[in-house]
């Protein structure tokens, strides 16, 4: 059974045809198909063929179990909608939403609330797909050389990128690990008049301090034991191009001297050299350290930083411009899913829950990294929870030893579980009486997985 084509698709798992007709009567009117299986097994078939965005599931009969085909049908998308219905308690409706169902209809069904429920999940998928588009185009329109952001922080240093890129000879980058330092020095220099010359990257934290001056302005042949050739540095190899000083923080007093030398008189001594060597380089220097307090306790030259922070380009942190999130995540899920060959086209409800909630101490980086490893476990069309690195899993909280006292949590879960009760399982309803988003209220009941079998009883 089958209404006319709509631009939604629900099928409806119940053995009993009166119930199956009352169900499809409360939602005439509604934008939405309508798929019919008396079983768990054609519900499983239907699933695979229809591809619904909402299933509506008898919990328990001879036919059907529904917390087991709800399993079976999240394992497949986890981002459908599953309804359960069947004999109210308030153990079987913790079970149901804590497994991913998002609300529990008691028998006798009430048609209105059927109707109320299908609706507003209508219009959430309806708002769903519009900002999935939306995110789509935005991702591609706040593109820049690279980097993704709606931000005013982030638009901002945009337009500084801009104003500098054609002018600048030396400029510094400041912000913390995993911002995106080298995308705004490569976007510099991409920008710049000499966007063809090379742009050349040494991380000064990864090499010695003897080491990073050989790397830096080269040495004669002799000038030290295993000298055996003449060798070109960076500055010299660089020559009319860009030079990217990545953690200059990390960079010993002695190479700092030799430093300000090329800024100043763009001037290059190799190691065991007298003779200088012109160098015309745009130098870019990245850190994440604080350099005036660095200067103040001598470990790195006042004369420099003030040579450095003529120009400076400072990026905010993830955690300041949450804003850009979606469109990062969307951006990332996109790119690593075409790396990996996967057709994954969204992360569901509950994982974006997760997402929003981590505080990224790690930035932008961290955020890329975590949307990489989801792509690579995700097995569905969608990132779930279960797919997302286990630092953002949040773990289930067990019981804490009272000794005959009941803790805050057991309070709250008592607390959530009366409420529930007392509006039939409607998650909606509980999430206003208790002052708090449906989100939270999932979270609420994720935690009480290992108390199911004592705590929730008592």
């Amino acid at each position: 059974m089958n209404s006319s084509s709509a631009g939604f698709k629900m099928l409806i798992v119940h053995h009993d045809p009166t119930i199956v007709k009352l169900v499809c009567e409360a939602l005439v009117g509604e934008n939405i198909q309508l798929f019919t299986s008396a079983d768990a097994e054609s519900a499983m078939e239907r699933v695979w063929e229809i591809r619904p965005q909402i299933v509506f599931a008898h919990l328990s009969s001879e036919q059907t179990d529904g917390l087991a085909l709800l399993d079976r049908v999240l394992a497949i998308d986890p981002g459908i909608d599953f309804i359960v219905t069947g004999q109210y308690s308030t153990e079987s409706a913790v079970d149901a939403i804590r497994r991913g169902a998002c609300d529990y209809i008691p028998s006798p069904i009430d048609r209105e609330r059927v109707r109320s429920r299908v609706h507003d999940l209508i219009e959430v998928g309806t708002t769903r797909k519009r900002t999935f588009r939306l995110d789509r185009d935005l991702a591609d329109t706040f593109q820049f050389q690279g980097m993704t952001g709606r931000s005013p922080l982030m638009l901002d240093v945009f337009a500084k990128i801009r104003h500098i890129a054609p002018h600048f000879q030396t400029v510094s980058i400041t912000g913390e690990t995993g911002t995106g330092k080298e995308l705004v020095a490569k976007a510099l220099h991409d920008l710049s008049p000499v966007a063809t010359a090379p742009f050349v990257v040494c991380n000064c934290s990864a090499l010695v301090e003897t080491l990073l001056e050989s790397e830096l302005f080269g040495y004669v042949r002799g000038a030290f034991t295993g000298a055996m050739q003449t060798k070109q540095g960076i500055f010299e190899y660089a020559n009319g191009g860009t030079v990217f000083l990545d953690e200059i923080g990390e960079m010993p007093l002695s190479a700092q001297a030799k430093l300000l030398r090329v800024l100043q008189n763009h001037e290059v001594q190799r190691i065991g050299s007298p003779a200088p060597h012109f160098v015309n380089v745009r130098v870019i220097a990245a850190t994440n350290r604080d350099l005036h307090k660095m200067v103040s306790t001598g470990k790195f030259r006042e004369d420099l930083l003030y040579r450095l922070l003529a120009l400076e380009i400072s990026i905010p942190s993830l955690a300041r411009r949450r804003e850009d999130i979606p469109l990062l995540q969307r951006h990332f899920l996109e790119k690593y899913a075409k790396r990996y060959k996967k057709n994954i086209t969204g992360i569901t409800r509950r994982a974006q829950t997760r997402l929003a909630a981590h505080s990224w101490p790690g930035n932008v980086r961290e955020l890329e990294n975590s949307i990489s490893s989801a792509c690579i476990m995700a097995t569905g069309p969608a990132i779930d929870i279960a797919d997302l690195p286990e630092m953002l899993r949040v773990p289930i909280e067990g019981e804490a030893a009272n000794q005959g006292f009941v803790t805050l949590e057991a309070m709250e879960r008592r607390y959530v579980l009366q409420v529930l009760q007392q509006v039939r399982g409607n998650k909606a309803r509980a999430a206003e009486i208790l002052g708090v988003g449906r989100n939270t209220i999932y979270q609420m009941l994720s935690r009480m997985e290992k108390a199911s079998g004592s705590e929730l009883t008592k």
